[in-house]
């Protein structure tokens, strides 16, 4: 079924091709300029540091939903392995296998296409079988390091978690910023808190990933405005799930990162990042999000520490 005529004309009014040149292949990280790190620097005042990954393990939130995206197998391959002889050191090491996507992760810009394109107007054919992502791969981006914001969309609401059918719109990130007393600035990394991982947490990962709220089709024009570098939150799908607009599948996915070029990210744990505002009273911090820099992958697995 193709894309309807609304979702082409917000794509228009988002789209980033050609803004930072037709080479560019990391889109609204550009906007993490050396101005803006120096800023998030700033925000470092006590040195109080919050993780926001899931731990990486069997039973970890996926639930077969999406094929071959597994969770983490872990193995030992040594165990006190006495490689140069008996009486000398010893060495143990692990192997894994895992969907890179599996847990707490980035997209990369090529994770999704739309209309034959990814992100820059190149042909999604670019990615193939033996070498993945021949342009905008994961292991193109060079740093993520910037000021990060909370936009606590549960709390601002005055609830622990957003009902599953509750698509996050841009009135209700306004009132989150509101909330929170923050003003969203051009290369921002934007997380956005609904609460629904309490339910992963809780023991149910079916009931996590369906129903799920998330970021409404409106929501990338918002982001787009106050040119933000990259978003996240703290849902299996990102966006609101089954879709607000009937058959129009992955549609914020398509924006986000065909589109505007813009870094998204699922599955981060911002409980305690919650809490960690709430204390020290205010919604902005340092965050560093490094991707891991498998060539030519569509996504990576990422361990986010906020620093107050």
């Amino acid at each position: 079924m193709p894309l309807p005529a609304e979702f082409h004309d917000i794509a228009k009014r988002v789209n980033n091709w050609g803004r930072w040149g037709e080479a560019d292949e990391i889109g609204t990280l550009n906007l993490v300029t050396d101005e803006v790190v120096r800023a998030a620097a700033a925000e470092v005042r006590t040195g109080r540091r919050v993780p926001l990954a899931l731990p990486l393990k069997e039973d970890g939130v996926q639930s077969g939903l999406i094929p071959g995206r597994i969770n983490p197998f872990h193995t030992m391959v040594q165990i006190n392995h006495e490689i140069f002889g008996p009486e000398t050191v010893a060495t143990s090491d692990d192997a894994v296998t895992m969907g890179l996507q599996a847990a707490t992760h980035w997209d990369a810009l090529t994770h999704v296409s739309h209309s034959g394109r990814i992100y820059n107007g190149r042909p999604a054919g670019s990615i193939t079988a033996h070498h993945g992502s021949e342009f905008s791969g994961i292991d193109k981006i060079p740093h993520i390091v910037s000021r990060g914001v909370l936009l606590d969309v549960a709390a601002a609401k005055g609830v622990d978690r957003l009902p599953g059918d509750h698509a996050v719109t841009p009135q209700d990130l306004d009132e989150a910023a509101e909330f929170g007393r923050v003003t969203v600035r051009s290369g921002d990394i934007v997380l956005v808190r609904t609460g629904q991982i309490q339910v992963y947490l809780a023991g149910d990962k079916h009931g996590y990933g369906y129903p799920s709220p998330g970021l409404s089709v409106h929501t990338p024009e918002w982001f787009h405005a106050r040119d933000v570098a990259a978003v996240a939150n703290d849902t299996l799908t990102f966006e609101i799930f089954p879709p607000e607009i009937e058959n129009l599948w992955l549609p914020v996915h398509a924006l986000d990162l065909v589109e505007m070029g813009m870094l998204q990210g699922q599955n981060w744990n911002l409980e305690s990042l919650s809490t960690a505002c709430g204390e020290v009273g205010r919604h902005s911090f340092l965050l560093t999000a490094m991707p891991e820099p498998f060539q030519g992958a569509t996504g990576t697995p990422v361990a986010p520490v906020a620093v107050f």
